[in-house]
C-alpha cells in the first residue's frame, strides 16, 4: 500500500463520496474506486457500507481512518519541515486566558530576541478548545491553566498562580474577615464559562465540598466578570494576577474563603506524537526556565 491509497482513502472520507473525491484529487472516479477496493483487499476488512449510493464509514473504516490521518500528519510534517529546516519553522502556540494575558507577551518577546526570524503565531481560548486543537495537529503546543481532559496529551507543569473571590468595595461581603464556600456561593455567582481553566478549578473545589455552582453569569471574557463584580452584580472568584489591578484601584475586594484554596498548575500541553523543531524546543524550555520565577 502507498500513500497514495491512504491519500485518496481520507478523501473519501472527506467528501463523503467517490465522485467529490476524485474531483477533489482530480482523478477519475475509477481510480478513486479501484484505490478503496485494492485497501479493503489488501487487509480483508470492509472500510464502507454501500447502501444505495452513500458510503458510510464502518467501525473498521473508523479506525482506519484514525491511523490513516496520523500517518498522513506526520507525512505533511516531514513535508513542512524537510523545507523549513535551519531553525526557520514557524511557531503555532495556544495559550488559556491568564498566561496569555500575563504571561505569554513577555515569553514571546523573549523567544523572537533569540529567533527574530521565526514567525509565532498565538491564539487564546479557553482550555477545551485548545486540547481539541493539539489532538487536529492545529497547534505546536499549548500554556493552560489547567490538566488535559484527554490522556492522548502530554503534560508538562511549568508554573502555577491562585485564584480569590471577589465582591464589589459596596457588597457586604467586603466587611467580613472571611467567609465559607458554602456562603460565597448564596451570592450571584459570575464565572468564566465552562470549559476554561479558572472554571473548572472552581467546579473541582466547589464539589470536594458537596457543592455545585448555579452561575448568574458566564462569560468567555475575565475583563466583562471583572466589570459586572465591581458593578455589585454578583461575586467572582478569578485569577489574582487578573484582578490585582482592579483591586489596587479599589474597584473590587478581596473576600477571604476560609475553607477552601483555589491554586493551580500551569501546564505545557503537546502531542507526544508532534514533531517539535529546534525552536518550538527551545520555546519550552524557555517556559520552564521562567517557571520559577512566576511561581506565586
Amino acid at each position: 500500500m502507498t500513500l497514495r491509497h491512504f491519500r485518496i482513502f481520507a478523501a473519501v472520507c472527506k467528501e463523503g463520496g467517490v465522485t467529490k473525491a476524485a474531483k477533489s484529487l482530480y482523478l477519475a472516479q475509477p481510480a478513486v474506486s479501484l484505490a478503496v477496493r485494492e485497501l479493503e483487499e489488501h487487509y480483508g476488512v470492509r472500510l464502507f457500507d454501500r447502501i444505495g449510493r452513500r458510503l458510510y464509514l464502518t467501525q473498521a473504516g473508523k479506525e482506519f481512518l484514525r491511523y490513516t490521518d496520523r500517518i498522513l500528519a506526520l507525512c505533511d510534517e516531514l513535508e513542512t519541515g524537510a523545507r523549513q529546516w535551519g531553525d526557520r519553522s514557524p511557531l503555532h502556540i495556544g495559550s488559556s486566558m491568564t498566561i496569555g494575558t500575563k504571561l505569554l507577551p513577555a515569553l514571546v518577546q523573549d523567544f523572537r530576541r533569540r529567533y527574530p526570524s521565526v514567525k509565532v503565531t498565538v491564539e487564546i481560548q479557553n482550555s477545551g478548545v485548545i486540547e481539541e486543537k493539539l489532538l487536529e495537529n492545529a497547534m505546536d503546543f499549548a500554556l493552560i491553566e489547567s490538566a488535559p481532559h484527554s490522556g492522548k496529551l502530554a503534560c508538562r507543569r511549568f508554573s502555577g498562580d491562585r485564584m480569590v473571590a471577589v465582591c464589589s468595595p459596596k457588597d457586604p461581603l467586603a466587611k467580613e474577615q472571611g467567609v465559607t464556600l458554602a456562603q460565597l456561593m448564596t451570592k450571584p455567582l459570575l464565572l468564566r464559562e465552562k470549559g476554561s481553566g479558572t472554571r473548572d478549578l472552581f467546579d473541582s473545589v466547589a464539589r470536594s465540598h458537596n457543592l455545585t455552582a448555579e452561575p448568574m453569569w458566564e462569560s468567555v471574557n475575565t475583563q466583562a466578570l471583572i466589570e459586572a463584580v465591581a458593578m455589585g452584580l454578583g461575586v467572582s472568584v478569578l485569577p489574582w494576577r487578573l484582578v490585582q489591578d482592579s483591586v489596587g484601584r479599589g474597584l473590587l475586594q478581596v473576600v477571604p474563603v476560609q475553607d477552601a484554596v483555589f491554586r493551580r498548575d500551569f501546564n505545557i500541553l503537546y502531542h507526544p506524537d508532534k514533531y517539535q523543531t529546534k525552536p518550538a524546543r527551545d520555546f519550552l524550555a524557555l517556559c520552564q526556565e521562567a517557571g520559577d520565577d512566576l511561581e506565586e
